[in-house]
């Protein structure tokens, strides 16, 4: 139960919401009691009144069903407000703390996770949680006690009656939340697991749709779908019928409990120690008691659903980041030259270091073009760089200052980075390029498109910089995505410049704007840019050739296209290379 404490403790925040829902949740249960319990006296006492031919005052009781009539009605508006409002603000404030601890593990410790299944951990598993607070919490406090309350109401009038509403009342709210529980324990955990594997089937049949219809897989994808979906199903229809048998267990119980008051009572009004409108207030009594453990047996049912849904946001939360900021102020270098000594990396599980005592230097303002087979480390390079994964030994610095003891975001404060893989999110170009400075006013905008090149092309479009990117971008082609994300690197201004293969995949006159466009972008700037492109190479003050995690070959692109291993690296021959080179 370790995880009801922690969520306990999460929920500190919205206390007095939960205990202005528990109470008014109460005051409608007593309510909705006494109103049943003093009508069935009422109506008794009426009629043996009149049998009796006596007066009676009726103004009081029926005071008092009318004010039970209106606060039940009341009661239960008011309490779905609360609750619901209660419930919503927890639900918001753990997509919050989730979202803030998820922050730290990217992108290093969230590599292991499908992007489909952290969605269903944000979205499904912390609703799931909503169970926690209205159909647990609330109706476990309010059972217990009202249960409480009940029994000692009826032991005014007999001892024997309380008993036996107090065993039945546990038979229903405690014997039946425990069998349900031990049912459904099982199918409420396998539930929520398949439907997140159900999210990630969909997700990725969705958007590899293409290539499985180019292969013929699609069809064994779908029965794939099939599958879970028949097991989610399973799970479902074995819960409704649990909760089918708890629904029962509690009607039982509730009529066994006016069945026995009935029983157990007639003798005595029999012996003159019990009036008839008693008898008949403590049967609807014991039997509108039933609604305070009513909701345990379906809450106890589903509380393994909701466990395995926290136990899965722990997993994630509980994560030790790659990197771990350090506690003091970052750094403020002066100057934004690069130096890298002794850097050894390994990826967990890897067989070979991803980079193994590399040695480099780069001067503030100079740029330098890193190329190398697949798996030689240049992107390694790239993340250490960014902090995004820490070296197992050796040192990185900035300016005068060890890269270790800047803040992850103070950090990327001094560095920006264009990619080949540009994420556009599904928001306007606007607020794709405000990304990199919020506040920054129009004509700044503007002006880093028109160094980007890209301003003629957004100012065309019937909305402008209002125009929506779209998933990912996809209302863009692949250069005019590169080309914001060169707009954004330009606002954000960052001295240090990473490029990671900006000109990949693009046709040769895109390729030649966008650099047109970087070569505006580097002025000025440290930059190292990873690509294989010679046209790129060329603008290079100096290429280091990498492999197997070191630099085994450096010089200008002139004097590498003697080296031999330098064409082969670029998939030309010599010849090729330099007939490609401005």
């Amino acid at each position: 139960m370790r995880e009801l404490l922690r969520l306990w403790r999460l929920f500190r925040p919205y206390r007095n919401w939960m205990l202005a829902g528990y109470a008014i949740a109460l005051v409608t249960l007593v309510a909705n009691v006494t109103l049943l319990a003093i009508s069935g006296w009422f109506i008794t006492a009426m009629a043996v009144a009149g049998a009796a031919g006596v007066s009676m005052n009726y103004f009081t009781p029926a005071a008092i069903i009318r004010g039970s009539a209106i606060a039940r009605t009341a009661g239960r508006y008011f309490e779905r407000l609360v609750s619901h409002e209660a419930t919503l603000r927890q639900l918001a404030g753990l997509r919050v703390w989730f979202y803030r601890h998820l922050e730290p593990l990217a992108p290093a410790r969230l590599q292991q996770y499908h992007s489909a299944d952290l969605l269903s951990r944000i979205r499904a598993d912390v609703d799931a949680l909503d169970n926690l607070y209205t159909r647990v919490l609330v109706p476990v406090l309010v059972a217990v006690t009202a249960g409480v309350g009940f029994f000692l109401f009826t032991a005014l009038f007999d001892l024997r009656l309380a008993l036996l509403l107090l065993a039945l009342l546990l038979a229903a709210g405690v014997g039946m939340p425990w069998l349900t529980r031990r049912l459904g324990s099982v199918s409420g955990r396998r539930l929520v697991e398949e439907q997140a594997r159900l999210r990630r089937l969909a997700v990725d049949g969705t958007q590899g749709l293409s290539e499985l219809l180019v292969y013929g897989a699609a069809d064994a994808h779908a029965e794939r779908l099939d599958a879970t979906t028949r097991t989610v199903i399973e799970d479902q229809a074995r819960m409704s019928r649990i909760e089918g048998l708890s629904q029962a267990g509690v009607g039982l119980s509730a009529n066994l409990a006016l069945l026995g008051v009935l029983w157990l009572g007639s003798p005595l009004v029999a012996d003159g120690k019990l009036p008839p409108p008693q008898l008949a207030m403590l049967a609807l009594f014991a039997l509108a008691a039933f609604e305070a453990v009513a909701p345990l047996p379906l809450a106890f049912q589903h509380l393994e659903s909701t466990l395995t849904a926290a136990r899965r946001l722990f997993a994630v939360v509980d994560a030790e980041p790659a990197v771990t900021d350090p506690p003091g102020p970052s750094p403020r270098p002066a100057q934004h030259d690069i130096q890298v000594r002794g850097l050894r990396f390994a990826y967990p599980g890897a067989e070979r270091p991803a980079l193994d005592g590399l040695d480099l230097d780069v001067p503030a303002g100079q740029r330098v073009a890193i190329v190398g087979a697949t798996g030689s480390g240049k992107s390694t390079l790239f993340n250490l760089l960014l902090r995004f994964w820490a070296p197992d030994a050796g040192e990185i610095r900035l300016g005068d200052a060890p890269l270790a003891d800047f803040r992850g975001e103070d950090l990327r404060e001094h560095v920006a980075l264009v990619s080949q893989h540009t994420h556009l999110f599904d928001a306007s170009i606007r607020e794709n390029l405000l990304l990199a400075a919020p506040e920054a006013p129009q004509a700044k905008l503007e002006q880093a498109c028109r160094t980007a090149q890209i301003h003629d092309f957004i100012a065309a479009l019937p909305e402008g910089y209002d125009t929506w990117a779209g998933e990912t971008g996809v209302r863009l082609s692949g250069g005019q995505a590169r080309r914001i994300a060169i707009a954004r690197a330009l606002l954000r201004d960052a001295p240090v410049l990473l490029l990671d293969e900006p000109t990949e995949g693009l046709d040769a006159a895109t390729e030649r704007a966008l650099m047109d466009a970087l070569r505006t972008l580097m002025a000025g700037r440290t930059v190292l840019m990873i690509t294989h492109r010679a046209a790129a190479l060329a603008d290079m003050d100096r290429i280091l050739v990498l492999d197997a995690g070191r630099i085994v070959e450096q010089g200008t692109h002139r004097e590498l296209l003697q080296a031999e291993r330098y064409p082969r690296l670029l998939g030309l021959d010599a010849t090729a290379l330099a007939a490609a080179s401005p």
